[in-house]
């Protein structure tokens, strides 16, 4: 990828981090203008990365319902992808490492994107509540259940959270498919790959009601086993 095209995404992540920050110390700045500074972000990163995006099955995602996202995790570039497949007002459960980031980390906590440390269970518990609370206020939540980026874009092991969220928030999952954006972005690379298709699959939502606390199991292997299938 030529230097423009990484100098171009470097600005776009950075002019929106300061406006969100310099909002931030303001106040919590309101949700609508997020959600169209995070749209235009994740627009402008896939146009200079050059994805072609192909979207199937967004008929599954009700507009106006606030949803747990599921998806795999194959590049940091699953997050401008999605964010611009679906097209909805939407945050992100993502590692606390993240929110080390000069301005880009302040920005997505003033930007309501919830902060999960694996390494501290209180401190993940209070923040799948904190998720709990936004998806009862409307807003869908994204999480990425292998709770981190696969090397080989094989579907690792789904962890827990994120079902229990759902169960608790009585909130549907919409199983999500990303296929391609690891070699845009693969994992510990910093080498962008420009041009490439990307397809995001959308499938039916599923509800956890139906399988309760005591089906958390067969609820993971049912969500795990859709998204699998569109990888």
């Amino acid at each position: 990828m030529s230097l423009a095209s990484l100098l171009l995404i470097g600005f776009e992540m950075a002019r929106v981090s300061i406006v969100t920050v310099a909002d931030g110390v303001m106040g919590a700045p309101p949700r609508e203008r997020c959600n169209r500074r995070i749209d235009n972000w994740s627009r402008q990163l896939v146009k200079h990365a050059g994805i072609e995006l192909d979207v199937h099955g967004l008929e599954h995602a009700v507009p106006g319902r606030a949803y747990i996202v599921m998806s795999n995790h194959q590049s940091h570039f699953d997050i401008p992808v999605v964010f611009q497949a679906l097209k909805r007002p939407m945050r992100m459960v993502t590692k606390t490492e993240l929110f080390r980031i000069p301005f880009f980390g302040p920005a997505m906590r003033a930007a309501e994107f919830v902060e999960v440390d694996r390494g501290n269970r209180r401190q993940a518990i209070e923040a799948m509540e904190r998720a709990r609370v936004m998806v009862e206020s409307g807003m869908s939540i994204w999480i990425a259940p292998e709770g981190t980026r696969s090397r080989t874009g094989e579907l690792g092991e789904f962890k827990r959270g994120g079902f229990h969220l759902a169960l608790g928030a009585q909130a549907q999952i919409l199983p999500v498919s990303i296929s391609g954006t690891i070699h845009v972005l693969p994992a510990r690379e910093l080498r962008l790959q420009r041009g490439v298709k990307v397809r995001v699959t959308v499938s039916p939502p599923i509800d956890p009601g139906d399988y309760g606390r005591r089906g958390l199991d067969e609820l993971i292997a049912a969500v795990r086993g859709i998204i699998a299938a569109h990888v």
